[in-house]
């Protein structure tokens, strides 16, 4: 998909600050990190840096996708959350609206992902070459032809809860790249990252921060 890339200028929202970690709600459309090129260099990590020039970057969200990003602000954060990502040991939920309602009210998905080469950067569901890929999911919402879904990834693949959900037969609204037809037909990607819960890296208490769905 090659569209004009024209991020929000929306002011930076923290959600939480001290002095090893800082919490922000990303806006929809913004990158995470640079794209290549200078007309992909605006983006929240140099936003963020801007105003806090010690800021690590940790993880990543979709440039679409809005919600809770954790910044490190030590070296030492940056390690000690960084490990929690890769052991599995964050907790992330996300909201979504999806096209159609799921039959069920709730489930678990299971299916392994991997990089759909000639179409990158989309993703697909392979058994023989896979990473294993798990979501918790949840209608909380039905309403009519779509409805409003929690979800709550166990792993961290690239798309990973688009392009489960679009396997399970219900598109993430306004999805540039695997919705079709009017499930498309949306201003922006309807998927947020909701809460996150860690380990804050000085004393290991656990930490649960929130951003309400803008949607």
């Amino acid at each position: 998909m090659d569209v004009t890339y024209s991020p929000p200028q929306d002011p930076l929202v923290i959600l939480h600050e001290d002095a090893e970690v800082l919490l922000v709600d990303k806006p929809a459309g913004l990158l995470s990190v640079p794209g290549k090129g200078e007309h992909l260099a605006d983006c929240l990590l140099t936003r963020v840096q801007a105003a806090f020039p010690d800021a690590l970057l940790v993880h990543r969200l979709d440039r679409d996708t809005s919600g809770v990003m954790i910044f490190a602000l030590t070296p030492y954060a940056q390690r000690h959350l960084g490990l929690q990502f890769e052991k599995r040991m964050t907790r992330k939920t996300y909201v979504a609206r999806v096209w159609g309602v799921p039959a069920e009210k709730s489930g678990t998905i299971d299916l392994p992902l991997i990089v759909d080469w000639p179409n990158r950067p989309l993703q697909k569901v392979c058994h023989d070459t896979g990473k294993p890929a798990q979501t918790d999911w949840r209608v909380i919402k039905n309403e009519g032809t779509t409805a409003r879904v929690r979800l709550m990834p166990k792993t961290g693949r690239s798309h990973q809860l688009r392009v489960h959900m679009l396997a399970l037969g219900h598109p993430i609204l306004g999805d540039p790249f695997y919705a079709n037809g009017p499930a498309l037909d949306f201003p922006r990607l309807m998927l947020h990252s909701e809460e996150l819960r860690f380990n804050h890296p000085q004393g290991g208490r656990s930490i649960k921060i929130r951003a309400k769905a803008p949607f």
